[in-house]
C-alpha cells in the first residue's frame, strides 16, 4: 500500500506548527495529499446558567474558537502552499476523536501530536483512544518536533505478535523509502512458538523481498523498561522515527492501551508510528 492520503490534526496548540512541518515531509516523501482538520469543540454550560447570560457567554466563546480556527487555517495554507504540496483544510464542529475519527478511516495515515503536560490542550489520551478505534495507522509527533530527517532511520520494535506485524506492514512505504531500518527484538522467545531460532531474521527477510534494508537486532531488557529501552536504542543508532505495535486490553468494554505503548507516547523523543 503507498501512502497518498494524509489528515493531520491542526490545533492552536504551541507545539502544532512542528506537527504540520513533519506532516508537509511526509506528503512530500510519498507525494500524498494532505488533509488539516481542525475541530471546534461543542460549547456547553451548566443548565442552571440563566438563558440570557448562557447565551451571550456561547456566543462569544464559539467566536473566540472560530477567529482561533481561521488563524490556524490560514497558517496551514501558507506553510503547504510554500512547500508546494497537495492538501485541503476542512474544519468540524464536535467532539475531538469523533471528527478525527471520521477522516482519518478514509486516509492512509493519521499525524497526531503528543500532550505536552506543561500546556492545556486537547491531545491528552487522543493517540491512545485513536490507533485503538480507528483502524488506520498513526504517526505521532513529539511536542518538541520531530529531527531534521523523518523516516531515513528507522527503529522498528519486534516480537512477532499480531500488532507488530500490522505495523510493519501499514509502514512498508516508509520503511522502504528509508536509509536504514533496524528490526528490534527485545527479550525474544525463541522456537517455533516465538520469534524462531534467529529472533527478528524472517520479517528482515520478508522486508528485504520489498527492498527494505533491513538488520536484525536482539536485546535483553534487564533493568530498564521496554519504553525506556526502545528510546535508548533509537538514539544510539540515531532513528528519527519508531514502528512498532500498539497493544491494547479490554477493561469496562473498552479498548485501554498497553503500558509500554502508553509510556511510548508519554515519554517519545522521536515521532512514533503505531498501528493496532
Amino acid at each position: 500500500m503507498a501512502i497518498k492520503d494524509l489528515v493531520v490534526h491542526v490545533d492552536s496548540s504551541q507545539a502544532v506548527q512542528k506537527r504540520l512541518e513533519a506532516a508537509i515531509r511526509i506528503a512530500q516523501t510519498h507525494d500524498a495529499h494532505l488533509t488539516g482538520l481542525y475541530v471546534i469543540p461543542t460549547t456547553d454550560f451548566p443548565a442552571f446558567m440563566e438563558v440570557p447570560s448562557a447565551f451571550e457567554a456561547i456566543q462569544k466563546v464559539r467566536q473566540y474558537r472560530q477567529q482561533e480556527a481561521e488563524t490556524s487555517r490560514a497558517a496551514f495554507e501558507e506553510a503547504t502552499h510554500r512547500a508546494g504540496v497537495s492538501a485541503e483544510w476542512r474544519c468540524a464542529e464536535g467532539e475531538l476523536t469523533e471528527k478525527l475519527g471520521e477522516s482519518a478511516r478514509y486516509s492512509d495515515l493519521v499525524i497526531l501530536g503528543q500532550h505536552n503536560p506543561d500546556e492545556h490542550d486537547a491531545n491528552q489520551g487522543l493517540a491512545d483512544r485513536l490507533v485503538l478505534e480507528v483502524g488506520r495507522p498513526c504517526l505521532v509527533i513529539p511536542y518538541i518536533g520531530a529531527r531534521e530527517t523523518l523516516g531515513q532511520r528507522v527503529l522498528v520494535a519486534w516480537n512477532a505478535r499480531r500488532e507488530a506485524v500490522r505495523a510493519v506492514n501499514d509502514a512498508l512505504p516508509i520503511l522502504q523509502a528509508a536509509d536504514r531500518a533496524v528490526v528490534l527484538s527485545v527479550n525474544p522467545a525463541y522456537g517455533e512458538d516465538g520469534e524462531g531460532d534467529i529472533p527478528s531474521a524472517d520479517i528482515c527477510h520478508h522486508l528485504a523481498r520489498h527492498g527494505v534494508k533491513a538488520e536484525a537486532e536482539t536485546t535483553v531488557a534487564k533493568d530498564i523498561d521496554v519504553g525506556s529501552l526502545l528510546l535508548s536504542h533509537a538514539a544510539d543508532m540515531g532513528a528519527d522515527m519508531i514502528v512498532m505495535g500498539a497493544y491494547g486490553h479490554s477493561r469496562f468494554r473498552e479498548m485501554v492501551l498497553g503500558g509500554v505503548s502508553r509510556e511510548m507516547f508519554r515519554t517519545m523523543t522521536v515521532p512514533v508510528f503505531m498501528s493496532h
